[in-house]
């Protein structure tokens, strides 16, 4: 890869539908090899005006669409920008990524956009509205009931990102904002903004997004948090002073403004003292550390910053990692064989050496710091290169200094422990972390380790031989999964999936009748008023059901015969439904029906033979056997449309369907509940 920098061009802002900057101010430099590449604009930007066109045509566009619809925007678009990957990687190379660093960028940020699509699809309803059921209810009768809703807050999202990820830290926070139906203002950290500058022309030239849905800023963000409403969220992610200062906002504390802060935490990884050197886990532990010391050079709040080893051991765990660190060529990442690229820029380089500086005071190295180091390649002396630094500190419970100091680089600090007691609190002397990595064999450590470092860590990764093969890593967040943590490292939440969706709307409980809470909520409510058309409802096409859409069913006897026949077919002879000595000593005093042969005779009261709209079953949620049934009861099913999601897929021959969840409610003979569940079934469509 080429990493000869272009002639400087003037970086711009995308603030209400328009490209704005075109006078040169602070000039951004490769860190390869200290070119300029780009240059902020001068202008000052109007962030009345950015703010106005979010909460008007952002919001009016956005909600003109429904979860479903948001969903296959994310993957139209993620399917857009990984077609133009190449791009991004050439000027990607400038930031000081290897190619491997520019994959988890880039790659990870459109994979994150396939995953929420993904998620979105098959969890989120039609429509604008999440019901959080089920439905409580609040009287005798259930005429009166409760439960909860989330809606769009309304508002404007500001996402402030770090230098370490321009691609992904830009689309991991816009993804769920997206789904939540909110208007979102990116603001990427200065240095490497040249390549989120560009990631978003390329989803401006999409035309995939609803116009309002995604602006720039490219710069200071001056007096936009001070502009901010109450519907508004403000998302931070980078260092813990940073997070502090932004955090105190008069106006974010005044007006009660959601802040989610994911910072720079110094993460630990702790080598379980039941692990000995010659086992494959020994060498799981020292792979990680290095990879973590040197993937994005360090540059990862997720990164390993403290390594908690048994002192029995110190000097076998020093002597491995220091020789893998020695193999590790650094330099220009366009060059065969280097494998840790620069820093984002010679300010952070600086601020490294620095810390490094810092650390030393209390601390002896252990490889680095090598006067004489050189990184490969052509100009890269006037780069923002630093030599992998694994430092050692013999009395890390006596010294503040190590649990409170990042170098936020290829920087990591060894520290000894005696039994795992001290282990635990050396990692809590990080005073809370994203992330924290248990290296064991044996998993009695881990259920006692994991609950306890659970308090002080948002993500818990367990590592041995058995998940080694697919494991991800110690600093890799999953879109699945949360991604934040508490006390330094922000107390926020970031990904998670739906849960991060859900995390940027707004919750409310609503209380009132059954029917009303039907209406409000597009679900069906037990206790709510149901239609009965005098058509069976499956012989129905998606278009025409009626949330509310009903059938009451006849009755079945279920009889010895019934059991008799389930049990030879199934081979269930479980005593209940036999042995009648048993039985009546049983709880229940009697024999009593298999639960799925009441299920089977239920479906055998309500299902239609013929082929009709109903193309498959493909699942049972909240399956409940309520009240069992004995020898000799009868059943009924009530049928309802519980709920339809469109999500607007044709199948193979081009005829579209949807997704309907029917209520199954199946009483005895004195109208008792005996059994609840929901059925997943698609509809076809019949247009």
């Amino acid at each position: 890869m080429n990493t000869t920098a272009a002639s400087p061009h003037v970086l711009q802002s995308f603030v209400a539908g328009r490209w704005l900057g075109s006078q040169p101010a602070q000039a951004l430099h490769s860190a390869i090899h200290g070119q300029e590449v780009a240059f902020a604009h001068a202008e000052n930007l109007d962030f009345a005006e950015a703010l106005q066109y979010g909460r008007t045509t952002g919001l009016r566009s956005l909600l003109a669409m429904d979860f479903q619809q948001r969903a296959a925007a994310l993957r139209a678009l993620a399917k857009y920008l990984g077609e133009r990957k190449e791009e991004l990687y050439a000027i990607s190379a400038h930031t000081g990524a290897t190619r491997v660093d520019s994959w988890i960028d880039i790659e990870g940020g459109t994979g994150t956009l396939f995953a929420y699509a993904g998620m979105a699809a098959s969890e989120l309803p039609s429509g604008n509205l999440i019901h959080e059921g089920p439905a409580a209810a609040l009287g005798k009768k259930n005429t009166f009931a409760g439960t909860h809703i989330l809606v769009p807050r309304g508002g404007v999202a500001v996402h402030i990102n770090a230098f370490n990820f321009p691609v992904w830290g830009l689309l991991e926070k816009f993804a769920p904002t997206f789904l939540a139906g909110m208007p979102c203002i990116g603001k990427p950290a200065t240095a490497t903004s040249y390549l989120t500058e560009a990631l978003v022309r390329m989803i401006d030239q999409s035309c995939i997004l609803p116009k309002g849905a995604l602006q720039l800023v490219i710069g200071s963000t001056g007096d936009l948090l001070d502009r901010l409403q109450e519907p508004d969220v403000v998302t931070f992610t980078g260092s813990a002073d940073t997070a502090a200062k932004l955090r105190v906002n008069a106006n974010l504390i005044q007006r009660s403004i959601p802040f989610n802060a994911e910072a720079d935490s110094l993460n630990c990884a702790i080598l379980a003292d039941d692990v000995s050197p010659d086992d494959e886990e020994f060498d799981l532990f020292v792979k990680e550390v290095v990879r973590e010391m040197t993937v994005k050079a360090g540059q990862k709040c997720t990164a390993i910053r403290r390594a908690i080893v048994p002192r029995k051991h110190l000097d076998a765990v020093a002597e491995k990692i220091k020789a893998r660190l020695a193999k590790v060529v650094v330099g220009d990442p366009s060059l065969e064989g280097v494998k840790m690229g620069a820093l984002a820029s010679k300010a952070q380089q600086a601020d490294v050496a620095e810390r490094v500086a810092m650390l030393r005071q209390s601390a002896e190295v252990v490889f680095g710091a090598d006067p004489h180091f050189k990184a490969v390649g052509q100009g890269t002396e006037q780069g923002a290169f630093f030599q992998p630094t694994l430092l050692l500190c013999q009395k890390p419970l006596s010294i503040d200094s190590v649990h409170d100091i990042e170098a936020f680089g290829p920087v990591c600090t060894l520290m000894p422990f005696d039994g795992m007691e001290e282990a635990l609190a050396l990692a809590q002397r990080g005073k809370g972390s994203l992330v924290a990595t248990l290296v064991t064999q044996s998993p009695a450590v881990a259920a006692q380790m994991i609950p306890r470092m659970a308090a002080w860590h948002g993500r818990l990764h367990v590592l041995d031989r058995e998940s080694a093969g697919e494991s991800t890593g110690h600093g890799s967040p999953l879109p699945s999964l949360k991604h934040g943590g508490p006390g330094r490292a922000g107390g926020g939440e970031e990904l998670g999936g739906i849960r991060a969706v859900r995390h940027l709307m707004q919750r409310a409980a609503v209380q009132g009748s059954p029917s009303m809470l039907s209406a409000i909520t597009h679900e069906h409510v037990r206790g709510a008023k149901v239609i009965e058309t005098g058509t069976h409802p499956f012989r129905r096409y998606f278009e025409e059901l009626q949330i509310g859409e009903s059938l009451r069913t006849g009755s079945k006897v279920i009889g010895q015969a019934d059991v008799h026949a389930f049990g030879e077919l199934t081979g269930d002879m479980f005593y209940m439904h036999f042995d009648d000595a048993a039985a009546k000593a049983s709880v229940f005093g009697k024999r009593i029906a298999h639960g799925y042969l009441v299920l089977s005779d239920a479906a055998g009261l309500f299902v239609v033979a013929e082929p009709g709209p109903v193309l498959a079953n493909y699942g049972l949620d909240t399956l409940r056997f309520v009240k069992p049934v004995g020898l000799g009861d009868s059943i009924q099913v009530r049928l309802t449309c519980k709920r339809k999601i469109d999500r607007h897929k044709k199948d193979a021959n081009g005829q579209g369907q949807g997704v309907v969840a029917w209520d199954v409610e199946v009483t005895n003979q004195d109208q008792e509940v005996v059994a609840s569940y929901d059925i997943l079934t698609l509809v076809a469509k019949k247009g």
